[in-house]
């Protein structure tokens, strides 16, 4: 790629990375959190949320946000499009958790806080993992189910394979 192709789209390099990042976060939240989903269960969309938050491309995933994240401190075109696409991840889970609420099959105070409690467990251990979750022990690496379930008042294994500390 030449850079006047570049630079023709993009005022800066910056911007380019800003983009492109953006575009990548859309693309896994809408993969993770579809927006539209009426004929699956508030449970069953969580738990495919879940399903999909481990594995070879969720580390990819939890690499792009923790370099994206670091860098946001040097690039305010990136730090702005992070914020943009961390909003966008709460409202997308938020809503997703609300619709539960709504429809009885969740129980929880306030969808925002829980969305925000699952996003935070789910960074930490991608970064505590060196986002390799096979690294992990069971028990650590079903804390954001664990957390999901009992905050929202479901059965323990619902969401996901029960495994860890609740069994024994």
């Amino acid at each position: 790629m030449r850079p006047g192709l570049v630079s023709h789209y993009f005022p800066s390099a910056e911007d380019l990375v800003a983009e492109a990042f953006g575009s990548a976060a859309t693309g896994e939240l809408d993969a993770l959190v579809p927006a539209e989903a009426p004929e699956r269960t508030a449970t069953e969309r969580l738990a495919d949320f879940f399903a999909r938050t481990s594995g070879p491309a969720w580390n990819d995933v939890s690499r792009l946000w923790i370099n994206a994240r670091h860098l946001t401190r040097y690039r305010p075109a990136l730090r702005e499009r992070v914020v943009h696409q961390e909003s966008a991840w709460q409202g997308r889970l938020t809503g997703l958790i609300a619709d539960g609420v709504a429809r009885g099959e969740f129980r929880t105070r306030d969808a925002s806080v829980v969305a925000q409690q699952i996003l935070v467990v789910l960074d930490g251990l991608g970064a505590d993992a060196g986002a390799d979750a096979h690294a992990l022990p069971p028990a650590v690496a079903r804390m954001a189910l664990d957390l999901a379930e009992r905050e929202l008042g479901l059965e323990h294994g619902v969401l996901g394979p029960a495994s860890g500390p609740a069994d024994d």
